[in-house]
């Protein structure tokens, strides 16, 4: 018997007899695992290489935060060589260092 049917059935016992906690747990599960099954098909994650693709997936999206991590670090750290550099350059005019050169 397929969840289908299994959940058929338990509806069609919940309806007959009155739904009893059992029973409504019991079509909550099936009712998750039809709608868990109908979904990784749509997603087309049925395959057996799925379980490989989405750790796949996992390890090129953390190489993509990791690679955007050092690019934000490396742009902070070369604005803040900058304005060091900004800033001694003010200096060295302000004390007539060109004018010694």
């Amino acid at each position: 018997m397929n969840p289908t049917d299994t959940l058929a059935s338990l509806m069609a016992q919940a309806n007959r007899g009155g739904a009893d906690i059992v029973t409504l747990r019991a079509i909550v599960e099936e009712t998750t695992e039809v709608a868990s099954d109908r979904v990784l098909e749509r997603f087309g994650l049925t395959d057996p290489n799925a379980v490989n693709d989405l750790d796949e997936l996992r390890e090129l999206l953390q190489a993509w935060r990791d690679a955007k991590a050092s690019a934000w670090k490396a742009l902070i750290e070369w604005a803040i060589r900058g304005l060091l550099a900004a800033l001694l350059i003010g200096i060295a005019v302000r004390l007539g260092v060109w004018e010694i050169l």
